[in-house]
């Protein structure tokens, strides 16, 4: 009889810590409390039934360390514990997880090899010296922006729509098999080239503080957003872009300036300030440029430049030579001039 006890009591006990998930933060652990999922009070467990069919999980903002414990919420799709203090985060056993921002936490390693059904990751802000995510093939926004990465390889991400990699010491940046590719943010990442020609479907594009000498948005017609500021970019054509609504340009060597497209009253923000050598911006219509872009907060240009309806043919690419137009804009906004 008191074998068979003793049996019982292990059998019971290993049947207890079966149904219990460790939850070693505290501030992990109050947020499960502050949701419901575990009753308090805060003793370093949580019961395994309570969590394990969470769909959707927010812990942001709660001063958590350590994640640990997240591995037994196998039915989390949706998991937001950005704003943190985390240094691991390991959620490969998170097989149906959709959504994960650990955005502003202190991790240097993260690991979504296993994690296939992710369409948006957003770890920005963090301390990733890698990221593989070569087996994420349905991810469609990637936010990896201000971390420590080197290299960034998105040729299996052909769904992807969004990409902002900012300020990571990246050197060059691939997107040849991002076709989808709708939003890229690549500012401060040491490029010298960007070539955009298979990215057909681009509407937003910031690409600020690099080496960039051209740019090429022949293939990109439907771009209507561009930060293109602290460069060294000679040239700029726009006439393709009928949707171009905001511009900013400033701090470059441009020399040529083309934004005859057709349809310049849709342009609402224009900045294309310390261009010394920009003496001619090509728009559709000079009265109308110099009577309507005169709001010194959204339209701002260089004492040197002029508008004109045909500037020189090195910044008109497929238009014929007219006689040249032009008006002096500055002061800007002009006062009969």
């Amino acid at each position: 009889m008191k074998h068979f006890l003793i049996i019982l009591l292990l059998s019971c006990s290993t049947l207890l810590s079966a149904q219990t998930t460790a939850i070693p933060d505290a501030n992990f652990e109050q947020a499960l409390i502050n949701q419901g999922y575990d009753s308090g009070p805060i003793d370093g467990l949580v019961l395994t039934a309570n969590i394990n069919t969470i769909g959707t999980l927010w812990a942001g903002n709660y001063g958590i360390t350590d994640l640990t414990g997240i591995e037994d919420f196998i039915a989390l799709q949706n998991l937001w514990c950005a704003d943190n203090l985390i240094t691991n985060l390991d959620v490969t056993q998170n097989s149906a997880l959709g959504y994960l921002n650990c955005a502003n936490n202190m991790l240097a390693s993260l690991d979504v090899t296993q994690n296939s059904l992710i369409t948006d990751l957003r770890c920005n802000n963090n301390q990733l010296v890698s990221l593989d995510v070569s087996q994420n093939l349905m991810l469609k926004k990637l936010y990896c922006q201000d971390n420590q990465l080197t290299t960034i390889n998105t040729n299996q991400n052909t769904l992807l729509e969004n990409l902002l990699v900012s300020k990571n010491p990246l050197g060059s940046l691939n997107l040849s098999q991002n076709t989808s590719l709708l939003q890229l943010l690549c500012d401060s990442i040491g490029i010298s080239t960007l070539d955009l020609s298979f990215n057909t479907l681009l509407t937003s594009l910031s690409c600020s503080k690099n080496q960039l000498i051209s740019l090429d948005f022949s293939q990109n017609p439907l771009l209507y957003g561009l930060v293109c500021s602290f460069n060294q970019i000679i040239s700029l054509n726009f006439s393709p872009q009928s949707g171009l609504a905001s511009l900013t340009c400033s701090n470059n060597q441009l020399t040529c300036l083309n934004v005859k497209n057709g349809n310049n009253d849709s342009l609402f923000y224009f900045k294309a300030e310390n261009n010394p050598n920009l003496t001619c911006i090509e728009v559709d219509n000079v009265t109308f440029s110099v009577s309507n872009w005169t709001d010194t907060i959204s339209y701002i240009f260089d004492p040197a430049s002029s508008f004109s309806t045909n500037c020189p043919s090195q910044c008109s690419v497929g238009i014929e030579e007219l006689p040249t137009t032009s008006i002096s804009i500055y002061p800007n906004p002009t006062t009969g001039q």
